[in-house]
């Protein structure tokens, strides 16, 4: 009996990003079954390039969908967000899909990566989404964010200088650390001092089936005390 590989596994996403979204997200069922369809194609792109490390569908459902949106209300009352270093997407392309009011820049500056985000918001007609095949620190000297966020970023004694000069124009980061954020936003606080920045944890939350702890670290700029 012929086996359809590719049907099947976009069906078994789907199925688990149904059983593993929070009950209370907007676009619940939007977010399942469009995320499903990124998914997919990520495992087609797989095949030609190493695009994303996935090892089954359940954890790619967890890791890359469910870790990207559990924080959905600190990016849904804002009107545009840059996420730095996109990759295969994440966490953008599924917060865009929960937030269809809020504009997304997915910065990537490695060509085979930032055409393949295009062809997925081409191919999901997200149109709250835009790629930019840059550094979002370069992005950033003439695009105004009213948020920046990032999963895969550098420490935050590192990350903080990149993005000082957004920050300083009213910027907020919201990067997404593991379970040890408090040891780096400590670590980071000579740099932080010295660019005026604070940071700060906004949110933390454990994901599905003990895959682990993750906390959304804020910076932004100290605001000089009124005389």
């Amino acid at each position: 009996m012929p086996h359809t590989r590719c049907h099947d596994r976009k069906v078994s996403f789907e199925q688990e990003l149904r059983e593993l979204l929070a009950q209370d997200m907007p676009n619940r069922e939007v977010v399942a079954v469009t995320a499903a369809r990124h998914l997919d194609m990520i495992v087609e792109a797989n095949r030609q390039f190493n695009l994303t490390r996935i090892t089954g569908e359940r954890e790619a459902a967890i890791k890359h969908v469910v870790d990207s949106v559990m924080p959905w209300r600190l990016f849904a009352d804002v009107r545009q967000v840059v996420d730095a270093g996109s990759g295969a997407g994440f966490p953008g392309i599924p917060l865009a899909i929960a937030l269809p009011s809020v504009r997304f820049v997915l910065s990537e500056s490695i060509g085979k990566k930032a055409r393949f985000i295009q062809a997925v918001v081409e191919e999901l007609k997200l149109t709250n989404v835009h790629v930019a095949p840059e550094r979002a620190e370069e992005l950033l000297r003439r695009v105004h964010a009213d948020v920046l966020t990032a999963r895969a970023v550098a420490p935050v004694g590192r990350a903080a200088p990149l993005f000082a000069r957004a920050l300083k124009q009213g910027t907020r980061a919201l990067f997404y650390k593991g379970p040890d954020a408090q040891a780096e936003i400590a670590e980071a606080k000579p740099e932080l001092q010295k660019h005026q920045l604070s940071a700060s944890v906004a949110f933390t939350y454990d994901l599905p089936d003990a895959l682990g702890s993750r906390t959304v670290v804020e910076i932004a700029a100290i605001r000089p005390a009124r005389r």
